[in-house]
């Protein structure tokens, strides 16, 4: 039972030092902090932008989407990929090829970080 209230306490203290970090007055040091330069990119931010809100989506819908070719969102999800953030599925439905990409846990975690960057980067530059 102790254990439990410990864990308990343990997530209400993260959460509180979370708060705190949100908080504190933003220095130079935050400024100049580099952007995750893998999901910065315009193709790869609007992949996992577009992943984020749906389960799922296929490699046409994405390409429409984001207006690109066929090339480019392929050479972007493949980076992706290999960093472990998307994962791609490819089937046959009826004949024809399919190719279904979906976020990963790690994918949210480094895109949530990127907005939270962005966030913090934001107020750095809006005085009030």
């Amino acid at each position: 039972m102790a254990a439990r209230h410990a864990s308990v306490r343990g997530a209400g203290a993260e959460a509180t030092s979370r708060e705190r970090r949100r908080l504190r007055a933003p220095s130079l040091d935050d400024a100049l902090r580099p952007l995750d330069e893998l999901v910065h990119e315009r193709i790869r931010l609007g992949i996992l932008s577009a992943l984020a809100v749906s389960a799922t989506l296929s490699f046409v819908d994405l390409r429409a989407l984001l207006q690109t070719t066929d090339g480019t969102l392929s050479v972007h999800a493949r980076r992706l990929e290999d960093a472990g953030y998307i994962e791609c599925t490819k089937r046959f439905e009826r004949r024809v090829p399919r190719t279904e990409f979906r976020i990963t846990d790690t994918g949210r975690k480094a895109f949530e970080a990127y907005l939270d960057r962005m966030e913090e980067l934001i107020r750095l530059t809006r005085k009030p």
